[in-house]
């Protein structure tokens, strides 16, 4: 008998570890933009999304202002679209980014591909004054040129694994598990 899917694996991050790596990564934001002036963070769809309004509340609270967040959806930038046609768009909410400082926020970097989607969907919105990445995971295995700017956990894995990040606003509870293929 397999066990349940929430036991599956091994925990390498949980609760307390993965807030502190989003304090430590919102630390850097703050430091790298000099203050949150012009900042709009924008969560991947799907867990990139309560990521980057964790790491807003977290700099407000530091910078005693609000920071704009927003999310994008880059279904309809990715490269692989003929192998999963049945995906469903979720609605982007952006704004303007002409002129901001954008921190695209993931869950999990793996092979750069939906980060490049991601810079593709950001130039069909307008010109920011730079772009900026903040990934919770870096697991490495890239195949294309893209490396994360704000990392909370660097995690050699091998391709048979996979990370599985939970989060409470969509799971119920925060942990990263790495799990064997199959599994």
């Amino acid at each position: 008998m397999s066990e349940p899917a929430d036991t599956e694996g091994r925990v390498v991050l949980d609760a307390h570890d993965i807030s502190r790596a989003l304090t430590r990564i919102s630390h850097e934001i703050l430091e790298r933009n000099k203050g949150a002036e012009g900042l709009l963070l924008l969560g991947l769809h799907t867990r990139g999304v309560p990521l980057a309004k964790r790491l807003a509340a977290r700099i407000a609270e530091v910078e005693d202002e609000p920071v704009a967040t927003g999310s994008l959806d880059v279904t309809m930038y990715r490269d692989d679209l003929r192998s999963h046609p049945t995906r469903a768009p979720h609605r982007t909410d952006v704004g303007s980014i002409d002129g901001r400082t954008v921190v695209l926020v993931d869950d999990v970097l793996y092979s750069g591909r939906t980060i490049r989607a991601a810079l593709d969907a950001l130039s069909d919105l307008g010109r920011p004054a730079a772009v900026r990445l903040a990934v919770l995971v870096d697991r490495g295995h890239r195949e294309l040129p893209i490396r994360a700017d704000h990392v909370g956990k660097n995690l050699p894995t091998a391709r048979t694994e996979h990370v599985r990040l939970r989060l409470v606003e969509t799971d119920g509870t925060d942990e990263v598990r790495i799990v064997e293929e199959g599994a």
